[in-house]
């Protein structure tokens, strides 16, 4: 089934609220507001980057996405299905075309559980195929992902950090999905494994003919890995344009501070640093007008009053940004 838009994913005004309770009654006096008007859209076959500090919403979206998590309003168009209005049948059916690769290489794994069951259980749960069959699907794609057949038998601890997380992928590719969200898959990866997983995620791409909603918050993993990329700042997107244009020329301040911290081993492509003063505004209480306002050294004026617009800006060459001095 073909997208009618040109997309397989596409997400429009996404909100997620977290109730604040209190009291011996535990009634609602406030919400924290985790996504609040996030809006963005993912090309068949492409990837797209979402990053942002720890907080800004990130893993909250991807989990509101597929429905871990309760959506407070907005629509998620997933083909021509909107996932948060989608009947359990439907739902059924999304599940087995939305797969997830987790941050936690080691606690996202059943230390019961053998390789073979983690990587088949979801294909027991959708009731694809079952005995011989099933473990020779699953030692076909931990070949796939760099691990041997004979790793079936063999537990979560007998692997190392870099091993896991190719056990969590080969989970998520099973069943052979269309999108593939990962939830920071490699921040917690020394680096020079981190590079193995990133070329083995971009060799899966061309060969399952994957679309990627890459999480992150090291904008250099991003770089490499995203074909366009959407910034997050306290549960709103602030810039999203394709990644060569967005690195080449980012134009909001927080996106240029973001880009000013990537180490550069090349002197000549090292910009100067942007330091941020100020904490992170509370969620639950988010300051009036741009969300940024309180750590942004051009803030003025309307700044303080009144929310900017995701808005093309630059010539219209896709590049979108949400400040009233851009």
């Amino acid at each position: 089934m073909e997208s009618t838009n040109g997309y397989l994913l596409k997400v429009e005004d996404l909100k997620t609220y977290f109730p604040i309770r209190k009291g011996l009654l535990r009634r609602t006096v406030g919400y924290v507001r985790a996504v609040d008007g996030v809006s963005f859209d993912v090309r068949r076959g492409r990837t797209l980057g979402l990053v942002g500090e720890s907080g800004c919403g990130k893993t909250t979206v991807a989990r509101t996405i597929v429905r871990l998590i309760p959506a407070t309003a907005g629509r998620v168009s997933f083909e021509k299905t909107d996932i948060l209005r989608a009947d359990k049948k439907q739902m059924r059916n999304i599940r087995s075309n939305i797969s997830l690769i987790f941050q936690d290489p080691f606690g996202s794994l059943n230390p019961r559980m053998t390789v073979g069951n983690i990587v088949g259980e979801p294909l027991k749960v959708h009731k694809r195929i079952t005995g011989t069959e099933l473990m020779g699907r699953v030692g076909d794609i931990l070949s796939r992902v760099g691990l041997s057949r004979d790793h079936i038998n063999r537990y979560p601890h007998e692997f190392s950090g870099g091993q896991r997380q190719r056990i969590g992928i080969a989970r998520a590719l099973i069943l052979e999905p269309k999108l593939v969200v990962c939830d920071e898959p490699v921040s917690a990866l020394d680096v020079s494994i981190q590079s193995q997983i990133l070329n083995l995620l971009k060799d899966l791409q061309g060969e399952f003919e994957l679309t990627y909603l890459f999480i992150a918050h090291d904008l250099a993993v991003v770089e490499f890995s995203c074909d366009a990329v959407a910034v997050m700042y306290l549960g709103k997107i602030v810039e999203r344009a394709p990644a060569d244009e967005l690195y080449r020329n980012p134009l909001h301040p927080y996106t240029i501070a973001l880009m000013s911290a990537i180490p550069r081993v090349d002197p000549s492509q090292r910009r100067a640093r942007a330091v941020l003063g100020g904490e992170v505004p509370s969620a639950s209480n988010p300051p009036k007008g741009c969300r940024f306002h309180t750590r942004c050294p051009l803030a003025e004026g309307e700044c303080f009053e009144q929310t900017p617009p995701l808005e093309e800006k630059d010539g219209g060459k896709g590049h979108f940004v949400a400040c009233w001095k851009r």
